[in-house]
């Protein structure tokens, strides 16, 4: 397998000298083509500024963030529209569906940007909603769908133009446990049927669980990493278990 993401002795600060915030303090990993990576970390441990550091959203202060081989931090301009649009997904906590547009419609959007023919749009609308299972809220707005089609529908958004990479930002932060499942079942589709690569970050050990590996960041460092291997998402759940108690009461607040 090849390296999707490559994230090289990471540094993110925040402040001047008289009050300086180290958020990310010499951070260093990689995800493979195909991996479903979860990051997890008490609030403030500096794993929401990481995942925007990788989306370029924010900018990292040092060190290098590598996508599919290409230096994401030297991208300004033209460039940098065209990663964010062409080679990368995001699945935000809140939804972020445009409230006047239709599910289609949400959906279709990167592809308009993008110019494809309006017959090609119409035909990767209907396939991804096929796997996702919501044709049945292609023509409802936002305000018309449950918390959990509306979360899949943004996954669609996320996956449609095919992205190298899927970054998801606590996306079932915002959902009841019986959507949040199907949620996660839906990444976990994406993952070994359609072998898209994820990196989500979370708190929470039940999402976690589905992913084939877990880096725990702890106050701006990679305090441990465990993979799921051959275990059944139970034995999984109980390794994620263990190590949150390792963290002692970081996590208390956020379970």
């Amino acid at each position: 397998m090849s390296n999707i993401l490559k994230i090289d002795k990471v540094e993110k600060y925040y402040g001047n000298r008289s009050s300086l915030t180290k958020a990310i303090d010499n951070i260093s990993f990689e995800v493979e083509e195909g991996e479903f990576v979860v990051i997890m970390g008490a609030s403030g441990s500096g794993k929401t500024t990481l995942l925007n550091c990788i989306s370029t959203i924010d900018k990292v202060t040092s060190g290098h963030i590598y996508v599919n081989g290409e230096d994401i931090t030297k991208l300004k301009g033209n460039d940098l529209n065209r990663f964010r649009r062409e080679k990368l997904g995001f699945i935000f906590q809140d939804f972020n569906l445009l409230d006047t547009l239709t599910a289609y419609e949400n959906i279709a959007l990167a592809l308009s940007i993008q110019n494809v023919k309006p017959s090609e749009i119409e035909r990767r609308v209907n396939e991804v909603a096929t796997k996702l299972d919501i044709k049945n809220v292609l023509n409802k707005y936002p305000y018309q769908m449950s918390g959990g089609q509306k979360q899949r529908v943004a996954s669609a958004r996320a996956i449609i133009t095919d992205p190298e990479l899927v970054l998801a930002d606590e996306p079932t932060g915002a959902l009841d446990s019986k959507s949040s499942k199907m949620l996660l079942e839906s990444f976990n589709y994406l993952n070994d049927t359609l072998n898209t690569t994820i990196l989500m970050v979370t708190h929470d050990s039940f999402a976690a669980s589905y992913a084939s590996r877990v880096i725990f960041i702890k106050d701006g460092k990679v305090f441990n990493e465990i993979r799921r291997g051959n275990d059944s998402r139970k034995d999984f759940f109980d390794k994620i278990i263990d190590v949150v108690t390792l963290l002692g009461g970081d996590l208390n607040d956020a379970l």
